[in-house]
């Protein structure tokens, strides 16, 4: 018997921790700490300690499927390109779509964003970065200059005071969440603001129980309450940023008072007080945040407000300080990073700049250019033009992602995709949406290849291969470039390995221009920007000076608004979504983990004690839950710690999917979904 260790990181959220996959006679066989990392110091959650157990399943994807008459049949690699090469070569090139994948490696996603520009010529490239953080990039890019999470993982244990606020940071980050408890050790204040009492909550100083949806209002009144006292960081104020006026011109209105910011959001006025004196004036505060925040038609205007609050109070630019937006999924960050949005290449170097655009088209050499430099389709767009402008779009090619588990409004997301002529499906099990495609190819899962991923905290880190694909499986990258040659561009993907393709990146891509394997086997590995080779990396961004040309913040007045959809007398209740410790997204591999299976075998609807006894509903019972766009049965979870008024389900579950009923109303900047927040009715389920 051969054992070996090899060390890699996390294919699941954006927390990017490191573990020994534990490898017998050539295969995967468990998980063991590696101590080294600086982000998990040898700990992980449930997720990580049994991140082996989906790797070799045995309904893994082995070979290529050719859908015929309506079932797949198995196909040679040869029969499968020459199919995908005939029928997308007959579509023009704004015909065509491809969905990167926010938990391939940064190498993969680099490939697909070639292989969509490139070879397909077309500009509607995205991937589920859509779906949770397009608001960050979008809202930061716009305050500091850098879409970004600012600060370091680590830094958090420094903090003074942190702020939580639409993240259930301890079942959605665990490792971050241990750092949250090292501060409060250290002596910091914990703030956490949901409408749930999740275990981050339980460990908090001030717990502020609110409607979903009231974000910016909250937001206001508590820069109301710091303007008024003279808590503003005058100095940061003054030296580092701009339109301050405007912003409190807008903040200090009536309307933000803590008495009416109490009524629309349901905080007691005490509790904002406290809030605001805690944030602004213990020397270094932290706010973290995730979906809840970002997933808004008002994303955009969320995230504005939390960089105004914290550009307000001086926490920028400093340890222990920094807006921290985590990333839910494992590579979101690098997928971004790799130009896998419709307006940016790398680097979010835009396809409308003339000089971007020439530059990739010259480093590439496609004797044909590349994609026109105008902005593409957003993924929310796709699905909405395939449904209400048929024949504007005929073929998608999606990598590693779900969208019909995913996305908002699965009878419209379906609804859409059937109405594709032609669909390939990359990836490493028959997803939901694979079994929708005319051509799956089988992909690698991170356990069996090279590459790196960027973490939440713009730290980018190496995978390593433990063990061989499974059958005919390819690595991501190599198969887009076999493909691309099949197509006639063979010259232009040269790539021998992942680090061939990682050397292409960092040569077109300033903040990972000083980055190489080598450097990169460390175990701390480097945080972009890190523009040279003698250059150490940036844990902290906006040290001195923010990104924008003239270096300096951009204050936002933003106005409260409500969500697209509010309780009325049909549908009374607020409808929120959000994520459990043992599952993972769509669930396509922590639901083939025996051991998380086991811990949660599938979802509920939690319903406040007090709503549950008005509608008759027994904790366990099974009910009809239904929004405007349709109805599921699922078991009702009876507790006091979710706000009366306001229910929650977890989005993992197939048999009870919490997308049947979340609304595709968009934000209008980051075409982000509103998942957080619709108006829903409970009804029991009479027996027949």
């Amino acid at each position: 018997m051969e054992m070996k260790y090899v060390p890699t990181t996390c294919p699941y959220c954006g927390t990017g921790c490191t573990f020994n996959l534990v490898v017998v006679d050539g295969k995967v066989t468990g998980v063991a700490p590696y101590q080294r990392s600086p982000v998990n110091e040898g700990k992980l959650c449930p997720k990580g300690v049994y991140a082996h157990e989906f790797v070799n399943r045995e309904d893994r994807l082995t070979t290529p499927l050719i859908k015929k008459d309506g079932t797949f049949v198995e196909a040679s690699w040869d029969e499968a390109y020459d199919l995908i090469a005939r029928k997308l070569k007959s579509y023009k090139a704004d015909e065509m779509a491809v969905l990167a994948s926010a938990r391939t490696s940064n190498e993969d996603n680099y490939a697909i964003m070639k292989f969509a520009r490139g070879v397909l010529k077309t500009r509607h490239i995205d991937h589920c970065a859509r779906l949770c953080h397009a608001s960050t990039v979008a809202g930061l890019a716009a305050t500091f200059g850098s879409g970004a999470m600012t600060n370091s993982i680590g830094d958090i244990a420094q903090s003074k005071c942190v702020f939580i606020i639409g993240s259930n940071t301890f079942e959605q980050h665990p490792l971050i969440g241990r750092r949250v408890m090292q501060a409060k050790k250290n002596g910091a204040k914990i703030i956490y603001a949901d409408p749930r009492l999740t275990p981050t909550g339980k460990q908090a100083d001030l717990y502020m129980q609110f409607r979903s949806g009231s974000d910016v209002a909250i937001l206001n009144g508590l820069m109301q309450e710091i303007i008024r006292n003279g808590w503003e960081d005058k100095e940061f104020i003054a030296n580092r940023t701009k339109d301050f006026e405007a912003l409190k011109a807008v903040v200090m209105k009536p309307d933000y008072s803590l008495e009416n910011v109490s009524k629309i959001s349901g905080i007691p006025i005490d509790q904002l007080k406290t809030a605001a004196e805690w944030i602004a004036k213990s020397g270094a505060t932290a706010i973290l945040y995730s979906m809840g925040i970002t997933q808004h038609t008002v994303g955009v205007d969320n995230v504005k407000s939390i960089a105004n609050i914290q550009m307000l109070t001086g926490n920028l630019g400093k340890a222990g300080a920094g807006v921290n937006a985590l990333r839910g999924q494992n590579n979101v960050q690098g997928a971004c990073d790799m130009g896998c949005l419709p307006v940016v290449f790398t680097g979010y170097q835009k396809v409308i700049d003339e000089a971007a655009h020439k530059k990739f088209s010259d480093a590439w050499g496609f004797p044909d250019g590349i994609s026109a430099p105008q902005n593409g389709y957003e993924v929310t767009t796709m699905m909405d033009v395939l449904t209400e402008k048929p024949g504007e779009l005929k073929a998608m090619y999606i990598m590693g992602e779900n969208p019909m588990l995913s996305d908002p409004d699965l009878t419209h997301v379906e609804h859409a995709i059937k109405s594709l002529e032609f669909l390939v499906v990359q990836d490493i099990f028959l997803t939901e949406t694979a079994q929708l495609a005319d051509v799956v190819l089988p992909a690698t899962c991170y356990a069996e290849k090279d590459g790196t991923q960027t973490s939440t905290e713009r730290r980018v880190q190496m995978w390593r291969k433990a063990q061989d694909p499974p059958g005919q499986a390819k690595l991501d990258w190599q198969i887009l470039a076999e493909l691309s040659a099949k197509m006639g561009y063979a010259g232009q993907f040269p790539w021998q390995s992942a680090e061939d393709v990682f050397t292409e990146i960092a040569k077109v891509t300033p903040s990972y221009g000083g980055m190489n394997y080598e450097r990169l086997r460390k175990p701390e590995a480097l945080h972009w920007p890190c523009p040279a080779a003698d250059h150490a990396g940036t844990p902290i961004l906006h040290i001195g000076k923010f990104s924008h040309p003239d270096g300096l913040g951009v204050f936002f007045p933003i106005e409260f608004k409500y969500p697209a959809e509010v309780p009325d007398a049909e549908y009374p209740y607020i409808f929120t979504t959000g994520r459990n410790l043992f599952h993972w997204h769509t669930g396509s591999m922590t639901r083939r983990s025996a051991s998380l299976e086991s811990e949660v075998p599938t979802g509920w609807i939690e319903i406040n004690t007090e709503d549950a006894h008005d509608l008759g509903v027994a904790d366990g019972e099974m009910v009809l839950a239904k929004t405007r766009r349709g109805e599921i049965k699922v078991p009702a979870r009876v507790t006091k710690e979710i706000m009366k008024g306001v229910m929650f389900m977890p989005f993992h579950f197939a048999e009870c999917a919490a997308n049947v009923l979340t609304n595709n109303a968009l934000d209008p900047i980051a075409k982000i979904p509103e998942f957080k927040a619709c108006a829903i009715k409970i009804e029991k389920i009479q027996e027949a």
